[in-house]
């Protein structure tokens, strides 16, 4: 694969949050958010990011842009890293990385009208010359993203879920990005929303040439946008793969307890999937297990899984796992 076609790289990527505790809050320990977290998107293409709450794919996605500063790693934008980007050019920068929010209305200013909510990103990185153009470029992107001109002048609260999620969309998207990280997008919507703006992204993506990075916990949505997935669990990456390798054949033991997990819309073959019952609670990320993270809760754990802390293993083309099992250990 020529490098030129990746967009994005991250490269053993970490986030730790400090713990503080006593009157002088003193640091006495990290929660480990993102754990060497590495992974690659191509140019007009999604990686699907899956995994149960709590495991860091929300923090993998404002770290990679900066949107929290990262503990080590790099994020590799064309090549160049973010987190060594000055102010302004890291400014600059941010037309060209967006993010759409998980959360519709905690994310827009009350405040503030949808012409200014579109348009002052505009205004901020002077992409219009004055008011008048900036609202023809709001208006033609409100449009695009499924609402009427007449309500540009209204504010969030005068809007549904999904109206206000168009809107989030509106705004990443009016200046212009081409890598968007869609963070939980339709995950507060109601389904037959979460269609209407799935279908939208994809719309959008092939208009504008945009790659995004797709983090959600729903994975019949990540079946039907992404073209990679890869599985996170307790803040690092277990696998990763082509859809297709994916979906059909998992290779840590983590995906197959998630894929068994998800529903069965077809009552025919409701009975046909087997299941895997997880025993236990998730770990701390502030004291994580030894040896394979999943251990703890695996059906299939040997005692060189307490131990060995198992590296990325190559089953084939552009499928990776990180578990023993796949390295003929079992």
């Amino acid at each position: 694969m020529n490098k030129d076609e990746y967009l994005l790289e991250v490269r053993n990527l970490k986030k730790y949050f400090p713990i503080k505790k006593g009157v002088l809050k003193r640091v006495v320990g990290h929660v480990k958010a993102v754990d060497d977290v590495s992974f690659k998107i191509k140019k007009g293409k999604t990686l699907g990011l899956v995994g149960e709450s709590g495991c860091g794919k929300t923090t993998t996605g404002r770290t990679l842009l900066k949107l929290h500063p990262p503990t080590s790693g790099e994020s590799l934008f064309k090549g160049e890293d973010v987190y060594t980007k000055k102010p302004k050019e890291l400014k600059d920068l941010r037309t060209k990385m967006q993010i759409i929010f998980q959360d519709p209305y905690s994310s827009l200013n009350p405040r503030l009208p949808v012409f200014e909510l579109v348009g002052e990103a505009l205004r901020e990185h002077n992409l219009v010359r004055n008011n008048r153009e900036m609202q023809e470029k709001v208006i033609e992107m409100i449009v695009r993203c499924g609402l009427t001109k007449e309500q540009a002048t209204r504010y969030p609260h005068q809007f549904s879920g999904g109206q206000r999620q168009r809107i989030g969309i509106a705004r990443a998207l009016a200046v212009r990005p081409e890598f968007v990280v869609c963070d939980e997008a339709v995950s507060a919507l109601d389904v037959s929303i979460q269609s209407q703006i799935i279908n939208l992204l994809k719309d959008l993506q092939e208009e504008m040439g945009l790659s995004y990075l797709f983090i959600s916990h729903d994975l019949s949505v990540v079946k039907f946008i992404s073209d990679e997935v890869g599985v996170m669990y307790l803040g690092q990456m277990v696998e990763m793969g082509s859809k297709q390798q994916i979906f059909s054949n998992p290779r840590h033991p983590y995906t197959e307890v998630l894929l068994a997990a998800a529903p069965v819309y077809d009552p025919k073959n409701r009975g046909s999937r087997k299941r895997t019952l997880l025993e236990g609670d998730i770990p701390s990320p502030a004291n994580p297990p030894s040896g394979c993270r999943f251990h703890t809760r695996c059906p299939y754990a040997k005692d060189v899984c307490r131990e060995n802390v198992p590296e990325y293993q190559e089953i084939d083309a552009g499928h990776f796992a990180m578990c023993h099992m796949v390295n003929g250990v079992f």
